[in-house]
């Protein structure tokens, strides 16, 4: 169980990197595009409102069977452990999640404003 549970924190700080730096890797590629505006929505949706996330659910589920408390255990858990879940007040990380999310959303906003921008050029012979 503890194989799955630094398996979950590997994907967990995958998804992270993801939702922080997905729109570096995403212009001109519309699927991921829309992939990660919907991962941003999903992170700004998870840090402001009432939902778990899943994959901390699943972390705690597979630590817990494996008899692991958050500081004891392997040391990539624990190190892992500490880069997804920073000791920092939990207001201050949902106050740069959202700033990260809605820093990526306005990187779209602005290619799609020049998108549109350039579709209304007129055409030169």
């Amino acid at each position: 169980m503890t194989a799955a549970a630094i398996l979950i924190l590997l994907v967990h700080l995958i998804w992270i990197l993801l939702v922080i730096f997905g729109a570096l890797f995403t212009r001109g590629r519309p699927f991921w595009t829309i992939a990660h505006v919907l991962a941003l929505v999903w992170g700004i949706a998870t840090e402001a409102g009432p939902w778990p996330c899943p994959l901390s659910l699943a972390e705690q589920y597979f630590e817990a069977k494996a008899g692991i408390a958050a500081w004891h255990g392997s040391f990539l858990l624990h190190t892992l452990d500490a880069i997804v879940y920073p000791n920092i007040s939990s207001w201050v990380i949902t106050v740069i999640g959202i700033a990260v999310c809605v820093f990526n959303l306005g990187i779209y906003l602005w290619r799609f404003r020049k998108y549109l921008s350039l579709r209304r050029a007129p055409s030169r012979p």
